[in-house]
């Protein structure tokens, strides 16, 4: 689990729709799933789904943390229809 950068949770969490609370990031799970769901449709007038937006610099650290619990064999991966 690693937490928001306390730099800038705030903006994280305005641009997320989350409140001030604390949050957190568990990067020992993840789910397994069809890329695009039945749930998402491509954004209008593009080719593209966006589904929620995390900055590169963030999301490139939960990326590095979620790879070394996996790498270390720790992930636990939940299937998802």
């Amino acid at each position: 689990m690693i937490r928001l950068p306390p730099s800038k949770p705030r903006t994280i969490n305005q641009r997320l729709g989350l409140d001030d609370d604390r949050s957190w990031v568990v990067v020992s799970e993840g789910d397994q799933f069809v890329w695009p769901g039945h749930d998402l449709r491509k954004t209008r007038n593009t080719d593209q789904y966006e589904y929620g937006f995390l900055p590169p610099r963030f999301f490139n650290d939960v990326l590095t943390a979620f790879r070394a619990w996996q790498k270390a064999q720790k992930v636990k991966l939940t299937t998802r229809s």
